[in-house]
């Protein structure tokens, strides 16, 4: 972690080719409110994480644009105040949405579903944080961002020899049931989560865009079947602009 530079940001921008979309800072460094609202100007998304930021900096940096926290609750300290601390401090500002990961590894159930209750099923997100081993079997690989990890027998993915999470090995269809396993909502409730509101924050929910099915949206579509029992997900169908681009065998 390092102080946020705006030089940096236009490399990156100019070797994507105009592509960073999200950027997460720790906003209790030096320079990040300015770097912040230059970010949304140019309509960034700023997300706050892997921080130790108080309130007051968590609110200069909403005020100057940020819109996002990255993974409340994870890229955090094993040990932090129990009040005030800065997950409360996210929770509590309506002002950011917020990306869950509900691998069923990163968060417990209680806190899967009190923090989908503080944010709200508009400002909640999920995401899979999954890394590239994820879908392989359990073992120790070896990975550009972390190095050495260990993939467990139950699915968590941990830096070799240590507790420590080391991303995601599961899918986003295991954050969807889980969360309506843990969390109390309905299966719509739950895909919208992984669907509309991301799409809401992206600015893709045009009638042109993503995130919804009607007449005119882009046709990137997902058709499958859950498990009443097990609540697992299974794929039949993936399109992608109007083209097949996966169909299950059988």
């Amino acid at each position: 972690m390092r102080p946020p530079s705006l030089a940096e940001f236009r490399r990156w921008q100019e070797a994507s080719g105009g592509r960073v979309g999200i950027v997460t800072v720790a906003p209790e460094h030096p320079g990040s409110v300015e770097y912040i609202g230059a970010l949304a100007v140019e309509g960034v998304i700023v997300a706050l994480g892997h921080t130790a930021a108080d309130g007051d900096q968590i609110r200069a940096a909403v005020d100057a644009g940020a819109r996002l926290s990255t993974h409340l609750g994870n890229g955090s300290h094993a040990t932090i105040s129990r009040h005030p601390n800065y997950i409360w401090e996210q929770l509590a500002e309506d002002r950011l949405a917020a990306s869950l990961i509900f691998d069923g590894h990163h968060l417990p159930p209680a806190v899967m579903k009190s923090m989908l209750r503080a944010k709200g099923m508009d400002r909640s997100i999920l995401v899979s944080d999954s890394v590239a081993v994820a879908g392989l079997a359990p073992g120790t690989y070896k990975t550009a961002v972390g190095g050495r990890v260990e993939l467990l027998p139950s699915g968590r993915l941990t830096l070799l020899g240590t507790p420590y999470l080391a991303g995601s090995a599961a899918a986003l269809p295991v954050g969807i049931a889980n969360t309506i396993r843990h969390a109390g909502v309905t299966l719509a409730e739950a895909v919208r989560l992984a669907t509309a509101n991301p799409a809401r924050l992206l600015g893709l929910d045009r009638p042109d865009g993503r995130g919804s099915i009607r007449s005119g949206a882009t046709a990137d579509l997902v058709v499958f079947r859950v498990d009443a029992q097990t609540l697992e997900l299974t794929i039949d169908l993936t399109v992608v602009a109007g083209e097949v681009v996966y169909r299950r065998e059988g």
